[in-house]
């Protein structure tokens, strides 16, 4: 049997209602309270509050502000007049019982309308983010582009630069051996010249001198000749095929010592991540080598979360899971996201699944688990599974146990959960 709450006060304007309704010592949340044009309840079992409005209001604007221990409802009217009280008066139980009936068709009409829109708002505000997202990633891509375009003329001016440069020098050493030829062929002449003047033989008679060459000179001759043939460059190297057979691995230690199982795992999860990152993914068609590590997918996820695109970031998250199924803090940071966006489920769900990789529980992941067992629990106590909750929250205590806030919502918790156990 509920126990109505009958206290309450409130005051109007021409075209606004306002009414306080105090809830001493009461959890209250927007759960508690439904609200349509005509028809107003608050429901904090036992306690129930119930008024069947004088007059239309327009439940979408209007507002209810929860706090210290009080509801302060702003009801904005349809249409400017002052009434003579909040509720109705003298209305029979079968005009009452049609109102409520009413209230709650058209609350699911309502609901229904709703969850079409939130749909269409969430298909939109996917491509939306696909769109951005591709955008991003072109301008990215545009930008390296333009980088390696510059990079690569820089390079091109300095190959022409050195080229020129190297042309130069084997200009000037071209120019130096010429003019170090030349002056041996001029000692070589004024050598041969004096020889022959002094083998001459002095005759008046005769004004001709015919003179014989030395064998000497001959081979002086064709010693200098042989100097002045161009080198001659060795033929280039001719293209093999080296064929490389492998033997098998020799364990000499004995059985008892031998890490053959550790290899064969390690040599197995190889050929697992190479498996995946080789699948016929259709997300990854388009995508750079970088784009397709999934710590810079974390990454992504992570910029996408901190501007409020949640939906962006669990496509990033998901991706990067398909990838590597093997990082907790993917799945930690998907249940981060699923919890801003009310996928209660999935956020526990995403949060067992990253305790389950965090073992075994060491130091380096003490932070990891309690983020985990804290988000678990906080998506346990919204389903209103305070007991599990609570449970999540002391499991996360015993890790961190200096931590004031956790502490704090622990004994909100085990408040709430004595209060009903109370009310029961």
């Amino acid at each position: 049997m509920p126990l109505w709450l009958q206290e309450y006060s409130w005051r109007q304007t021409g075209s606004a209602v306002y009414l306080s309704l105090p809830l001493r010592g009461l959890r209250v949340s927007p759960a508690n309270i439904f609200c349509t044009d005509q028809y107003l309840k608050v429901s904090v079992p036992p306690f129930l509050f119930e008024a069947f409005l004088y007059a239309p209001i327009d439940d979408t604007n209007s507002t209810a502000k929860i706090g210290n221990e009080n509801i302060f409802f702003t009801l904005y009217k349809k249409e400017v007049a002052i009434w003579d009280s909040l509720t109705l008066a003298n209305a029979s139980k079968e005009k009452l019982q049609y109102l409520r009936q009413d209230a709650v068709l058209k609350a699911h009409k309502k609901a229904k309308e709703e969850t079409e829109a939130k749909k269409v708002k969430k298909q939109e505000h996917k491509r939306y983010a696909l769109e951005a997202t591709m955008k991003l990633e072109e301008a990215e891509r545009t930008r390296i582009e333009d980088l390696k375009e510059k990079e690569r003329q820089e390079v091109t001016k300095e190959l022409e630069l050195w080229k020129k440069q190297q042309k130069e020098a084997e200009h000037q050493n071209r120019v130096q051996k010429e003019g170090e030829l030349h002056q041996e062929v001029q000692q070589f002449n004024e050598k041969e010249k004096g020889k022959i003047n002094k083998s001459r033989v002095p005759n008046e008679g005769t004004s001709k001198t015919r003179l014989k060459p030395t064998k000497g000179c001959r081979g002086s001759c064709s010693m200098f000749s042989e100097n002045l043939k161009e080198e001659q460059l060795p033929a280039p190297r001719c293209a093999a095929t080296i064929k490389i057979n492998f033997t098998s691995r020799v364990f000499p230690t004995p059985l008892r010592e031998s890490r053959v199982a550790e290899e064969e795992e390690w040599l197995h999860k190889q050929a697992e991540a190479r498996r995946i990152v080789n699948a016929d993914l259709s997300e990854l068609e388009g995508l750079k080598e970088e784009e397709k590590n999934p710590d810079w997918l974390k990454d992504k996820g992570n910029k996408m979360f901190a501007t409020g695109n949640y939906l962006a970031a669990v496509n990033a998250y998901n991706l990067a899971i398909r990838l590597n199924n093997k990082l907790p803090l993917l799945y930690l940071n998907r249940a981060a996201c699923h919890l801003k966006l009310r996928n209660l489920h999935k956020a526990i769900k995403d949060s067992s699944k990253a305790l389950e990789l965090l073992t075994p529980p060491v130091p380096d992941n003490n932070s990891a688990r309690v983020k985990a067992y804290v988000r678990r629990g906080t998506a346990f106590c919204q389903l209103e599974l305070y007991t599990e909750g609570l449970q999540d929250y002391e499991a996360a205590l015993k890790i961190d146990p200096k931590n004031e806030a956790i502490e704090k919502d622990a004994e909100k918790i085990r408040h709430l959960i004595q209060g009903t156990m109370q009310d029961s």
